[in-house]
């Protein structure tokens, strides 16, 4: 089944699939938006004693409910590195020299994800990949505070981004099409990264009034650099994906692989090694 799926997914339109979806995501047509909610909710079994709101209705559009807020004071900040998200860690651990691992026997480099020539501050550095399932609160936070001097959208593919995609399609999140902020930190250099999916109806930042345009680059340089504490909102998926972070220097991670975390959750502690 899961080859089937793999080879679905090269067959379909992806962008085509994922704006129509998006157009039924946004409608104010309460019939629509109201069905759309009820499924997710049964289907995935959404805790929504977490949401800021638990009643449905008060969501203009599904993308609305998808992208809800949680409840302020639910996700105590702790740890040198927070978690950016809740979902399930993907893979983390050291990138040698600069591959990333993605799954058992695929790697994908540094270089290539973040769409950049000079990627080398992140060479045998650590990195985290965290998935966020249909389930989860899809906002992402700063995990280290830093100045953030740069972000670019980055025009590509939309596979999915579950655990069969991940183990069977070669540079996943580096082909799919994301956004990639760039902090300098008191530990180094930190790169966020949110990785777009199928069905992904845009990619938004917190300083943003809507999703990037897909298809199009869009490279952000902020002068002067933005001052973003730990925990701080950094942007928002319209639907289910991923968020990986990169550190210039390794890290005692208190996670792993398949590990359930949740937004603000330590993933590492005390020290960086140098």
């Amino acid at each position: 089944m899961s080859r089937l799926f793999i080879r679905i997914q090269y067959l379909i339109p992806q962008h085509l699939l994922s704006r129509l979806v998006g157009l039924v995501a946004s409608s104010r047509v309460t019939w629509i938006k109201n069905t759309f909610i009820r499924v997710i909710v049964r289907l995935f079994n959404v805790d929504m004693t977490e949401a800021e709101s638990a009643n449905l209705a008060d969501y203009p559009t599904f993308n609305a409910f998808f992208s809800r807020r949680l409840k302020p004071g639910l996700r105590p900040i702790s740890g040198l590195v927070s978690s950016p998200a809740d979902g399930c860690v993907s893979a983390c651990g050291d990138i040698n020299g600069n591959q990333i691992i993605q799954a058992k026997g695929l790697n994908y480099s540094v270089e290539k994800l973040l769409a950049s020539a000079d990627a080398s501050r992140f060479h045998n550095g650590s990195f985290i990949t965290i998935y966020l399932s249909p389930k989860d609160y899809h906002r992402v936070h700063n995990p280290v505070a830093g100045q953030l001097h740069s972000g670019t959208y980055v025009p590509g593919k939309l596979f999915s981004v579950n655990d069969a995609t991940a183990q069977a399609v070669p540079d996943l999140f580096a082909d799919n099409e994301r956004y990639v902020m760039h902090f300098d930190t008191e530990f180094g250099a930190m790169a966020v990264v949110m990785v777009g999916a199928m069905i992904v109806a845009g990619i938004q930042t917190a300083w943003q009034k809507a999703p990037y345009p897909a298809g199009r680059l869009c490279q952000e340089i902020f002068t002067p650099t933005r001052q973003i504490d730990q925990g701080e909102e950094l942007g928002k998926f319209l639907m289910g994906s991923t968020a990986i972070v990169l550190l210039e220097r390794r890290v005692n991670w208190q996670v792993g692989g398949q590990n359930l975390v949740k937004m603000g959750q330590a993933l590492a502690l005390d020290t960086l090694a140098p």
